[in-house]
């Protein structure tokens, strides 16, 4: 199982007819690198129940991220029925016995009645508390498609990075080797530096007691010897191979790995006392740079 990034995006929609009408959701989802599993949730009115579910179904998808999912809900209402105000409908009637006492006037059309303000209302069905609990359910289901696509979206992410951090680490390897191999290192070189460095010591404190000469010169040798610091180098790059390899979320692992990464090319820096070894610890420090940088993304 590849490595898995912590960005991603994800939308899923839906709809259904009620009685009030029809109603369509959509769910946008996004994600971007985080300590933990952060979610901020954006719902409509009347659907602050359900975060909680929201979150326990998501938390089954993903260990890591920031994650910021988005509710939206539209309502189209159907015809709604229309039905008469029998007392709007009687005002209007009396008004017109009273006036055609009064003056002659032509029999009013019942269309013309009809179309008097109040006389027709319409009947605005409203949405009960089972056909609310049954449109939240299908919204959980599309938010659970949701999910299941922003982690296989976080998957593909991650099939990329994984191949990228592999040339990264392929790289640290190959520079160590290099370091390694360098003449610097070498065994008779060391002992040659050594030397000049003992005599050097002895030249400007020949009063030196031997005690104290051979710890001097204990401490140059180690200062010397990088040998070390490329073993653990070279242990780190496999270990990093391992956690690529190893199926579970390992971000904080390599997170972790890449600053033993650090410390060992610093070191190695710092040790350097011939110009190839320093450049070769340097390049060796960019590359660790952009692996973490990579790495951040790694759930």
């Amino acid at each position: 199982m590849p490595l898995t990034s912590m960005t991603g995006f994800a939308r899923a929609d839906g709809e259904s007819g009620t009685e009030a009408g029809l109603v369509r959701w959509h769910w946008e989802l996004r994600s971007v690198n985080g300590k933990g599993l952060d979610v901020r949730f954006r719902l409509p009115s009347g659907f602050e129940g359900v975060e909680a579910r929201l979150r326990e179904e998501l938390a089954r998808h993903l260990k890591r991220g920031n994650v910021q999912a988005t509710l939206t809900v539209d309502r189209v209402r159907g015809a709604a029925p229309l039905r008469v105000n029998q007392d709007a409908l009687d005002a209007v009637l009396a008004a017109l016995a009273s006036l055609q006492q009064r003056i002659e006037v032509m029999p009013p059309r019942p269309e013309g009645i009809l179309a008097l303000k109040g006389v027709l209302e319409t009947c605005e069905t409203e949405e009960d508390e089972e056909g609310h609990a049954a449109l939240e359910k299908l919204v959980l289901v599309s938010f659970s498609e949701a999910a299941a696509s922003l982690a296989r979206a976080r998957g593909e992410e991650g099939r990329k990075l994984e191949r990228i951090l592999s040339d990264q680490v392929d790289e640290i390897e190959r520079l160590t080797r290099q370091a390694a191999a360098s003449p610097a290192t070498g065994i008779e070189v060391i002992r040659t530096r050594l030397k000049a460095q003992v005599a050097e010591l002895l030249g400007a404190s020949p009063a030196l007691s031997e005690e104290r000469l051979a710890q001097e010169a204990a401490l140059l040798a180690t200062k010397a010897d990088v040998r070390e610091e490329i073993d653990r180098l070279i242990a780190h790059v496999a270990q990093a191979r391992e956690l690529f390899a190893g199926g579970e979320p390992a971000g904080r692992r390599l997170d972790f790995l890449t600053q033993e990464f650090n410390r060992e090319a610093n070191t190695l820096c710092s040790k350097a006392a011939d110009v190839s070894l320093t450049r070769i610890g340097l390049e060796l420090k960019a590359v660790i740079d952009q692996l973490r940088e990579q790495i951040q993304n790694v759930e």
